[in-house]
């Protein structure tokens, strides 16, 4: 048997989730994998990698979707041109965490396709959405990436086809404690716009991690640190808590790890804000704009010792039987 795994680049998210599956998916199967996406910070040894230029969000300094970058960086031409030549015979079962051109190319040569990825949940109608639907980002989730059938991930079961959050190794590893200091990574904001609306917070500790910063330093009562992933894992381990953006799969680790979360989601970014609504339905306090409003709910934050627990995480055999279910293999 032999697998298509095609992963999009942007974010961290994808990568972790397929880093914690295809080892599993191996000892059954032969794994090519695509990458598609032209931002990406991760990457994945040990398999055989395409990359494709895809389609990536870029982001401002102030925590928002950059929409004209974003645009004036796309290429369809080039995805188009990616698209055609993406030869799926030699492949019994193509899956796409959200990546494009590997759902597109299955839908022109009417094979098949796996959608395995959080965006796959919103494909259910259960799945919490903020107050005002976005139906242009609706229909975006919906045929980005347009696959078969769907295995999604979210907080909750919200429907039947949906599993809980994937924990990497690298965290379920960890032996967390009630450190003095607060884990920060809002990745869309500069990290002066955020030491700024921290510096009110002066008994605080803040470990702030930056794209914006390629060197470590301290300032105050921050430490800056350029994004790093085991100097991340060792700060939520020790951290009292984490203040992050939306995203999906750092919102679950940090529950996980029964530390306390509050969150900023990235503007215009809509899978953030229904993470977001999902979030607040168990409890997760909010932030929208570094205003009077989001300093007196952080602060009431700082004070607060109330933790939400991720109820469940997901089993990767289980996840991986899914998968060659859902192909009818």
């Amino acid at each position: 048997m032999k697998i298509l795994y095609g992963i999009q680049g942007t974010g961290h998210g994808h990568i972790s989730r397929a880093r914690e599956l295809l080892p599993v998916f191996s000892k059954q199967a032969e794994i090519d994998v695509l990458i598609s996406g032209y931002n990406i910070k991760l990457s994945l040894e040990g398999y055989h990698v395409i990359r494709k230029r895809g389609v990536s969000f870029k982001y401002d300094s102030q925590g928002y979707v950059d929409v004209l970058s974003t645009a004036m960086e796309f290429k369809p031409f080039t995805l188009m041109k990616d698209i055609g030549d993406l030869d799926l015979d030699q492949y019994d079962i193509v899956i796409s965490d959200f990546e494009p051109i590997t759902a597109w190319a299955c839908s022109m040569q009417s094979k098949d396709c796996v959608g395995l990825s959080h965006q796959a949940a919103f494909h259910s109608k259960k799945c919490p959405r903020p107050e005002k639907e976005d139906l242009i980002a609706e229909k975006v989730m919906k045929y980005f990436a347009p696959c078969s059938s769907q295995i999604g991930f979210h907080f909750k079961r919200y429907d039947h086809f949906i599993e809980p959050p994937i924990i990497r190794k690298d965290i379920r590893d960890l032996n967390p404690t009630q450190g003095e200091h607060m884990t920060c990574y809002l990745p869309a904001f500069h990290h002066e716009t955020l030491m700024e609306a921290f510096a009110p917070f002066t008994d605080t500790q803040w470990h702030i991690f930056s794209a914006y910063s390629d060197e470590r330093y301290e300032q105050g009562n921050a430490v800056i640190h350029p994004v790093s992933h085991e100097e991340f894992l060792a700060s939520v381990e020790g951290c009292r808590g984490v203040v992050t953006s939306g995203g999906f799969e750092t919102c679950a680790e940090s529950m996980f790890l029964n530390k306390k979360l509050i969150v900023m989601p990235i503007r215009n970014q809509y899978e953030q804000l229904c993470n977001v609504a999902a979030l607040k339905e168990i409890g997760i306090p909010v932030l929208s704009e570094w205003d009077d409003e989001a300093q007196q709910i952080l602060g009431d934050w700082l004070r607060d010792d109330h933790v939400v627990h991720l109820p469940e995480y997901a089993d990767s055999q289980k996840v991986v039987d899914h998968v060659i279910a859902e192909a009818n293999l």
